[in-house]
Protein backbone atom coordinates (compact mmCIF):
# COMPACT_ATOMS: atom_id res chain seq x y z
CA UNK A 1 0.00 0.00 0.00
CA UNK A 2 1.20 3.72 -0.91
CA UNK A 3 2.91 5.65 1.84
CA UNK A 4 1.62 9.29 3.43
CA UNK A 5 4.82 11.77 3.16
CA UNK A 6 5.16 10.58 6.62
CA UNK A 7 5.82 6.90 5.70
CA UNK A 8 2.70 5.74 7.68
CA UNK A 9 1.00 3.19 5.02
CA UNK A 10 -2.54 3.16 3.81
CA UNK A 11 -3.46 0.22 5.67
CA UNK A 12 -1.90 1.26 8.94
CA UNK A 13 -3.57 4.24 8.29
CA UNK A 14 -7.15 1.95 7.71
CA UNK A 15 -6.33 0.24 10.73
CA UNK A 16 -6.10 2.91 13.37
CA UNK A 17 -9.18 4.63 11.67
CA UNK A 18 -11.07 0.82 12.89
CA UNK A 19 -9.29 0.63 16.09
CA UNK A 20 -10.59 4.17 17.48
CA UNK A 21 -13.85 2.30 17.42
CA UNK A 22 -14.26 0.41 20.84
CA UNK A 23 -17.40 -1.91 22.40
CA UNK A 24 -18.31 1.37 24.62
CA UNK A 25 -17.14 3.95 21.54
CA UNK A 26 -19.24 2.78 18.74
CA UNK A 27 -20.72 6.24 17.32
CA UNK A 28 -17.58 9.04 16.56
CA UNK A 29 -17.67 11.75 14.36
CA UNK A 30 -14.99 13.01 11.98
CA UNK A 31 -12.92 14.32 13.87
CA UNK A 32 -12.93 12.15 16.79
CA UNK A 33 -11.77 9.69 14.69
CA UNK A 34 -9.01 11.72 13.31
CA UNK A 35 -8.17 12.26 16.41
CA UNK A 36 -7.98 9.16 17.91
CA UNK A 37 -6.39 7.76 14.67
CA UNK A 38 -3.27 10.39 14.56
CA UNK A 39 -4.19 11.60 11.21
CA UNK A 40 -4.36 15.11 9.76
CA UNK A 41 -8.26 16.41 9.47
CA UNK A 42 -8.14 16.38 5.48
CA UNK A 43 -6.57 12.96 5.71
CA UNK A 44 -9.03 12.04 8.25
CA UNK A 45 -12.00 12.95 5.91
CA UNK A 46 -11.14 11.72 2.98
CA UNK A 47 -10.41 8.31 4.30
CA UNK A 48 -13.30 8.03 6.43
CA UNK A 49 -14.79 8.68 3.01
CA UNK A 50 -14.03 6.13 1.02
CA UNK A 51 -14.25 3.93 3.86
CA UNK A 52 -18.14 4.83 4.27
CA UNK A 53 -18.27 4.54 -0.01
CA UNK A 54 -17.09 0.67 0.68
CA UNK A 55 -19.73 -0.03 2.96
CA UNK A 56 -16.88 -0.46 6.10
CA UNK A 57 -18.28 2.26 7.62
CA UNK A 58 -21.63 3.95 7.98
CA UNK A 59 -22.97 7.44 8.77
CA UNK A 60 -25.99 8.04 10.34
CA UNK A 61 -28.62 10.54 10.45
CA UNK A 62 -26.63 12.28 13.69
CA UNK A 63 -23.80 12.89 10.97
CA UNK A 64 -21.97 10.07 13.64
CA UNK A 65 -19.70 7.48 11.91
CA UNK A 66 -20.19 3.44 12.45
CA UNK A 67 -18.67 0.39 11.94
CA UNK A 68 -20.27 -0.55 9.14
CA UNK A 69 -22.33 -4.11 8.25
CA UNK A 70 -20.30 -4.59 5.32
CA UNK A 71 -16.80 -4.88 7.83
CA UNK A 72 -19.46 -7.45 10.37
CA UNK A 73 -19.80 -9.18 7.19
CA UNK A 74 -16.07 -10.05 6.10
CA UNK A 75 -14.96 -10.51 9.85
CA UNK A 76 -17.01 -13.46 10.30
CA UNK A 77 -16.01 -14.97 7.06
CA UNK A 78 -12.62 -15.46 9.64
CA UNK A 79 -12.33 -19.71 8.84
CA UNK A 80 -10.71 -20.99 11.58
CA UNK A 81 -12.93 -18.62 14.03
CA UNK A 82 -16.22 -19.51 12.12
CA UNK A 83 -15.80 -23.14 12.09
CA UNK A 84 -14.98 -23.30 15.96
CA UNK A 85 -17.63 -21.39 17.11
CA UNK A 86 -19.67 -23.12 15.22
CA UNK A 87 -18.89 -26.42 16.05
CA UNK A 88 -19.01 -25.16 19.87
CA UNK A 89 -22.28 -23.63 19.88
CA UNK A 90 -24.47 -26.90 20.63
CA UNK A 91 -22.28 -27.53 23.55
CA UNK A 92 -22.46 -23.96 24.99
CA UNK A 93 -26.15 -23.67 24.59
CA UNK A 94 -26.65 -26.53 26.47
CA UNK A 95 -24.20 -25.18 28.75
CA UNK A 96 -25.99 -21.91 29.06
CA UNK A 97 -30.08 -23.67 29.61
CA UNK A 98 -28.26 -25.44 32.11
CA UNK A 99 -26.62 -23.12 34.12
CA UNK A 100 -28.62 -19.96 33.06
CA UNK A 101 -25.94 -17.31 33.65
CA UNK A 102 -23.15 -16.10 30.45
CA UNK A 103 -21.22 -18.74 28.65
CA UNK A 104 -18.70 -17.88 26.45
CA UNK A 105 -15.90 -18.91 23.87
CA UNK A 106 -12.59 -17.03 23.32
CA UNK A 107 -9.30 -17.54 21.93
CA UNK A 108 -5.62 -16.17 22.08
CA UNK A 109 -4.92 -13.35 19.80
CA UNK A 110 -2.28 -10.50 20.48
CA UNK A 111 -1.66 -11.57 23.69
CA UNK A 112 -5.20 -11.19 24.96
CA UNK A 113 -8.48 -13.19 25.01
CA UNK A 114 -10.72 -12.58 22.01
CA UNK A 115 -14.33 -13.38 22.75
CA UNK A 116 -15.72 -15.22 19.81
CA UNK A 117 -18.98 -16.15 21.80
CA UNK A 118 -21.00 -15.61 24.96
CA UNK A 119 -24.39 -16.94 25.40
CA UNK A 120 -26.74 -15.17 28.21
CA UNK A 121 -30.38 -15.13 29.49
CA UNK A 122 -32.33 -12.47 30.99
CA UNK A 123 -31.53 -13.50 34.46
CA UNK A 124 -27.67 -13.78 34.29
CA UNK A 125 -25.67 -11.47 36.62
CA UNK A 126 -23.03 -8.71 36.21
CA UNK A 127 -20.30 -9.34 33.07
CA UNK A 128 -17.84 -7.10 30.91
CA UNK A 129 -17.43 -9.12 27.92
CA UNK A 130 -18.53 -8.99 24.40
CA UNK A 131 -18.24 -10.66 21.31
CA UNK A 132 -15.91 -9.53 19.60
CA UNK A 133 -14.00 -7.75 22.47
CA UNK A 134 -10.98 -8.45 24.44
CA UNK A 135 -9.96 -8.84 27.75
CA UNK A 136 -6.21 -9.27 29.29
CA UNK A 137 -4.96 -12.44 29.95
CA UNK A 138 -3.86 -12.22 33.80
CA UNK A 139 -7.39 -10.43 34.52
CA UNK A 140 -9.96 -13.14 33.17
CA UNK A 141 -10.64 -16.64 34.01
CA UNK A 142 -10.46 -17.21 30.12
CA UNK A 143 -7.16 -15.26 29.82
CA UNK A 144 -5.10 -17.57 32.20
CA UNK A 145 -6.82 -21.03 30.61
CA UNK A 146 -5.50 -19.30 27.29
CA UNK A 147 -1.96 -18.18 29.00
CA UNK A 148 -1.41 -21.44 31.04
CA UNK A 149 -1.17 -23.53 27.85
CA UNK A 150 0.37 -20.68 25.79
CA UNK A 151 4.21 -21.06 24.90
CA UNK A 152 7.27 -19.45 27.10
CA UNK A 153 7.45 -16.48 24.59
CA UNK A 154 3.56 -15.66 25.38
CA UNK A 155 4.19 -16.05 29.13
CA UNK A 156 6.92 -14.24 28.91
CA UNK A 157 5.73 -11.27 27.85
CA UNK A 158 2.65 -11.56 29.97
CA UNK A 159 4.40 -11.70 33.30
CA UNK A 160 7.03 -9.53 32.29
CA UNK A 161 3.88 -6.67 32.62
CA UNK A 162 2.47 -4.39 33.49
CA UNK A 163 -0.11 -6.40 35.02
CA UNK A 164 -3.31 -3.81 35.59
CA UNK A 165 -4.72 -4.87 38.79
CA UNK A 166 -8.59 -4.44 37.64
CA UNK A 167 -10.18 -5.14 41.13
CA UNK A 168 -8.32 -6.20 44.42
CA UNK A 169 -8.60 -9.90 43.84
CA UNK A 170 -6.96 -9.58 40.22
CA UNK A 171 -3.82 -11.60 40.11
CA UNK A 172 -1.51 -8.33 39.36
CA UNK A 173 1.44 -9.97 40.95
CA UNK A 174 4.03 -11.95 38.51
CA UNK A 175 4.96 -14.33 40.95
CA UNK A 176 1.28 -14.83 41.78
CA UNK A 177 -0.05 -15.10 38.23
CA UNK A 178 2.88 -17.73 37.46
CA UNK A 179 1.50 -19.86 40.61
CA UNK A 180 -2.12 -19.62 39.58
CA UNK A 181 -0.66 -20.43 35.88
CA UNK A 182 0.63 -23.52 36.83
CA UNK A 183 -2.53 -24.48 39.25
CA UNK A 184 -4.44 -23.91 36.03
CA UNK A 185 -2.53 -26.57 33.50
CA UNK A 186 -2.32 -29.09 36.69
CA UNK A 187 -5.61 -28.88 37.58
CA UNK A 188 -7.52 -28.28 33.79
CA UNK A 189 -9.67 -25.38 34.82
CA UNK A 190 -9.64 -22.11 36.56
CA UNK A 191 -12.05 -20.56 39.18
CA UNK A 192 -11.18 -16.78 38.98
CA UNK A 193 -13.49 -14.78 41.92
CA UNK A 194 -13.43 -11.07 41.59
CA UNK A 195 -10.88 -10.76 39.12
CA UNK A 196 -12.60 -8.21 36.63
CA UNK A 197 -14.99 -7.36 38.83
CA UNK A 198 -15.74 -7.97 42.72
CA UNK A 199 -19.09 -9.11 41.99
CA UNK A 200 -18.45 -12.17 39.63
CA UNK A 201 -16.45 -15.47 39.78
CA UNK A 202 -15.25 -16.85 36.38
CA UNK A 203 -14.78 -20.53 35.91
CA UNK A 204 -13.03 -21.79 32.94
CA UNK A 205 -11.50 -24.87 31.07
CA UNK A 206 -9.43 -25.35 27.88
CA UNK A 207 -10.59 -26.38 24.67
CA UNK A 208 -8.58 -28.93 23.05
CA UNK A 209 -8.53 -29.18 18.72
CA UNK A 210 -8.25 -32.62 16.60
CA UNK A 211 -4.35 -32.33 17.41
CA UNK A 212 -4.40 -31.92 21.35
CA UNK A 213 -3.58 -28.53 21.45
CA UNK A 214 -5.54 -26.29 23.61
CA UNK A 215 -7.59 -24.34 21.06
CA UNK A 216 -9.73 -21.90 22.99
CA UNK A 217 -11.32 -21.34 26.71
CA UNK A 218 -14.69 -22.32 27.60
CA UNK A 219 -16.03 -20.11 30.48
CA UNK A 220 -18.91 -19.20 32.40
CA UNK A 221 -19.26 -16.09 34.65
CA UNK A 222 -21.30 -16.37 37.88
CA UNK A 223 -22.73 -14.64 40.60
CA UNK A 224 -19.86 -14.35 43.33
CA UNK A 225 -22.01 -15.94 46.13
CA UNK A 226 -23.37 -18.16 43.93
CA UNK A 227 -22.43 -21.54 45.29
CA UNK A 228 -22.22 -23.01 41.71
CA UNK A 229 -18.34 -23.04 40.53
CA UNK A 230 -18.80 -27.04 40.95
CA UNK A 231 -21.77 -27.33 39.08
CA UNK A 232 -20.65 -25.05 36.10
CA UNK A 233 -17.40 -26.66 36.44
CA UNK A 234 -18.98 -30.29 35.53
CA UNK A 235 -20.96 -28.50 32.37
CA UNK A 236 -17.80 -26.84 31.17
CA UNK A 237 -15.68 -29.71 31.21
CA UNK A 238 -18.46 -32.02 29.49
CA UNK A 239 -18.96 -29.07 26.87
CA UNK A 240 -15.40 -28.66 26.08
CA UNK A 241 -14.49 -32.62 25.73
CA UNK A 242 -17.79 -32.59 23.41
CA UNK A 243 -16.16 -29.50 21.06
CA UNK A 244 -12.69 -31.42 20.74
CA UNK A 245 -14.48 -34.58 19.80
CA UNK A 246 -16.75 -31.99 16.85
CA UNK A 247 -13.29 -30.66 15.98
CA UNK A 248 -11.57 -33.96 15.46
CA UNK A 249 -14.96 -35.02 13.65
CA UNK A 250 -15.06 -32.78 11.18
CA UNK A 251 -11.04 -33.13 10.38
CA UNK A 252 -11.93 -36.65 9.68
CA UNK A 253 -15.14 -35.64 6.89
Amino acid sequence: MANSPSGDSLTGRIARVLESFTPSRTAQTVSEIGRRAGLPPSTAHRLVSEMIAEGLLERGDDKRVRVGLRLWELSTRSAGAMRLRQLAMPFMERVQARIREHTQLAVLENDEALFLERLSSPTSGANVTRIAGRLPLHASSSGVILAAYAGEEVQGRLLAGPLAALTSETPADPATLRRVMDDARRRGHVVAPGWIELVSTGVAVPVRDEAGGITAALSVVLPRDSGREAAALEELLAAAAGISRALAGARRT
